[in-house]
């Protein structure tokens, strides 16, 4: 009720729909990573955050260093806006964006490329256009949890590099080849991370993702530590070891081996997160949308909603009424995409006009869905800020 209260107050001023990001527990959450890591820096991943002044707003803080971004478009764009140490946690066909990185020398320092098969090189080398700027180059470990001989394999489909071996491989293949240079190894464990391990009413799948995740752990860790030495052996000054996300900040920064942290989720805290036992943070990131009808007693329907994440679909991947409490989606309907009923007895004291705040499935993919952030400290908003969609990028 205070928090609604807050919000309300806040953007009293303000036509619904917006959105909002609560910087008091922004800060607070950006705290709880930091404490998390143990004294390993944070590398923010920017899919999660999609704002140029909340990025800005996280670096000037002790404990994070450095952004992982999503394409290789952005990841241009970010170090021309003077970010200094930006890795593209992706493999890129774009070329035009190669033949800029390799003409630019403050570009082509400032951001490093995933690679996880020659051929990437290959089609970087075709897109240079003449330009001579040494690229730095990651390589991606496939963190997957592989049993039963390979037939049973637990964990996202990215890199096909699995095995120490291969990792060497690959990196001798970098060393080898004029104008790139091996700078570090990344390897998101998204099957710990971002895979929840206390789901509400599923006890016994909440104990099987625990076990799930315990096996993985011990496996990737003694897994990823011979990597980096099989790594090292050929490229002995890595700058980097990259490791983690959000549900797993600690438990990677434990490793010996990984020298820095990504997470970027856990500064919005969206509703994916929380399912957790190894944190809690506040959810920051909010959304609101007008009542604009009272079908019947215990009934309001607010304009849109309907805001789905990516991955496979599903319930959980729908944004959830939050504020005030007590209301639920009409089952034969959901979360529309230009109108959403919500029942439940808190309906009956919504009046025409009143703001229903919202929490979405997927951190930084409310900001595809609004040009600006009003970004609020305690029952004020205090600046208003665009997001990426607001600077005019739709990098994907």
């Amino acid at each position: 009720m205070a928090a609604r209260a807050r919000y309300d107050q806040a953007t009293a001023h303000l036509e619904p729909p917006l959105a909002i990001v609560d910087l008091d527990a922004f800060d607070a959450n950006a705290d709880d990573l930091v404490r998390r890591a143990g004294g390993k820096p944070i590398r923010v991943a920017s899919k999660s955050v999609r704002c140029r002044a909340l990025l800005e707003r996280v670096l000037a803080r002790e404990g994070f260093a450095g952004i992982m971004s999503f394409t290789l478009a952005e990841s241009l764009w970010l170090a021309r806006a003077g970010f200094g140490d930006v890795l593209l946690a992706y493999p890129s066909a774009d070329r035009a964006g190669y033949a800029e990185l390799a003409a630019d020398p403050k570009l082509a320092a400032a951001v490093t490329v995933m690679v996880d098969d020659p051929a990437q090189l290959d089609l970087i080398d075709a897109a240079r256009a003449g330009g001579t700027e040494t690229v730095r180059v990651c390589l991606e470990l496939d963190t997957s949890l592989r049993k039963f001989g390979g037939r049973l394999r637990i964990g996202a489909l990215r890199s096909p590099l699995h095995s120490p071996e291969r990792m060497a491989e690959v990196a001798r293949a970098v060393a080898a080849r004029p104008g790139f240079r091996l700078v570090g190894i990344m390897a998101y464990e998204g099957h710990i991370a971002g895979v929840g391990d206390a789901i509400a009413g599923r006890p016994a799948r909440s104990l099987a993702i625990r076990l799930m995740q315990s096996t993985a752990r011990k496996e990737l860790a003694a897994r990823r530590a011979e990597a980096v030495r099989a790594v090292r052996a050929v490229v002995p000054d890595l700058e980097f070891v990259n490791g983690g996300g959000t549900g797993s900040v600690q438990h990677t920064a434990a490793e010996d081996a990984v020298t820095e942290i990504a997470a970027g989720s856990g500064l919005y805290v969206p509703r994916l997160f929380d399912n957790y036992t190894s944190f809690r943070g506040r959810p920051a990131a909010l959304f609101a949308q007008p009542v604009v009808r009272r079908p019947g007693v215990g009934i309001v329907t607010v304009l849109g909603g309907g805001y789905p994440a990516s991955g496979a679909a599903g319930p959980d991947r729908l944004p959830v009424p939050y504020l005030p409490e007590g209301l639920r989606y009409d089952p034969q309907e959901g979360p529309g995409e230009v109108q959403t009923p919500l029942i439940g007895s808190a309906a009956d004291d919504l009046l025409i006009g009143d703001k229903v705040w919202f929490r979405h499935a997927k951190a930084g993919e409310l900001c595809e869905r609004f040009a600006e952030l009003h970004l609020i400290e305690g029952d004020r908003v205090t600046s208003v800020v665009p997001t990426y969609r607001g600077e005019g990028k739709t990098f994907l």
